[in-house]
């Protein structure tokens, strides 16, 4: 793999940045195959000159994944949405999308492919977004039968889009809502920990053809998750368990926004466990010791953060 290439789809968004900088510190060349790459040119300065290049790609059109491909050693697909928009769909981005750069990989004569999914992917889901993301995995193995699947618990970092939300809900709002009580479960897996399993999976055939779910060492459930913002943060808010169907509605309507803070999917998403099942491959098996979220929330919260006494949530 010494100076070798590799084109990274969705390198610019949260876990992109992090898999790119790895994979330059690693002396490889790194294609960045985005929407829009003028964006993506922050990322240059990780590696040497010339050693990263943002390129348009198109994961809706063939011809634009098979440019992006041409040539490289391993394909890294780390696109995903949270939430549906204009032409951006579940269906489109993550089952589709995945099932077209597999096929352009296994054609480009690619080494190896890792796609990256989530934890909960499940073709018999309530969430669309799990059952495409289900979907995606199922075609990138039929296009390339040794693509190594990453699946994630909810990942932290300082770009965030779990504590940095209900961190700025937080500072405004007077309470938050504990769908169904607050009693799903969560494993956050820190995202330097994630780019340190696309790496580990790079450097041993042994994780081909495998799945490794990611979480980090210890699991909450999302009041307790809660607790610990507000803790962080140092704010008194109240944490108000709500039937998920009374946010129907709410959801709904935050759907014409332009970046939903929630939407139906996302409730039907709190509704189901998002941790690593028992035997399931995992960090551990990558050489990777997870990292808590103790250890590094606190240090991008401060934003949020309220001088005084520590806030001690009320139910």
């Amino acid at each position: 793999m010494n100076n070798g290439l590799v084109t990274v789809f969705g390198g610019s968004g949260f876990i992109g940045r992090y898999v790119v900088r790895e994979l330059a510190k690693a002396g490889l060349r790194v294609r960045v195959a985005v929407r829009h790459p003028d964006r993506a040119q922050f990322l240059k300065p990780m590696g040497a000159v010339g050693q990263i290049a943002p390129v348009l790609a198109n994961v809706r059109d063939d011809n634009s994944v098979a440019a992006a491909v041409a040539g490289a050693d391993v394909v890294i697909n780390l696109v995903g949405i949270l939430a549906e928009r204009g032409r951006q769909r579940f269906d489109a981005v993550h089952a589709e999308a995945a099932g077209r750069i597999a096929r352009a990989a296994a054609a480009a004569g690619a080494k190896r492919l890792i796609q990256v999914s989530a934890i909960g992917a499940d073709p018999d889901a309530r969430a669309a977004y799990a059952r495409s993301k289900a979907a995606g995995e199922e075609a990138a193995r039929a296009a390339f039968a040794d693509v190594t699947i990453l699946r994630p618990s909810i990942v932290f970092g300082p770009e965030d889009d779990f504590f940095n939300r209900f961190g700025a809900m937080a500072k405004l709002a007077p309470a938050l809502p504990l769908v169904d009580g607050g009693r799903t479960r969560f494993q956050p897996v820190y995202v330097d920990d994630v780019a340190d399993a696309v790496m580990a999976a790079l450097r041993t055939d042994a994780s081909k053809g495998r799945i490794y779910e990611l979480g980090g060492p210890r699991v909450y459930s999302f009041r307790a998750l809660m607790e610990f913002l507000l803790q962080t943060i140092g704010r008194r808010r109240l944490l108000v368990p709500v039937p998920g169907c009374a946010l129907w509605p709410q959801a709904f309507a935050a759907e014409l926004l332009p970046k939903p803070p929630l939407t139906r999917d996302q409730l039907l998403m709190l509704k189901r466990d998002n941790v690593v099942p028992e035997g399931a491959l995992g960090l551990a098996d990558l050489g990777i010791t997870p990292t808590s979220i103790e250890a590094i929330v606190p240090s991008y919260l401060s934003r949020y953060r309220r001088g005084g006494a520590f806030a001690q949530a009320a139910s």
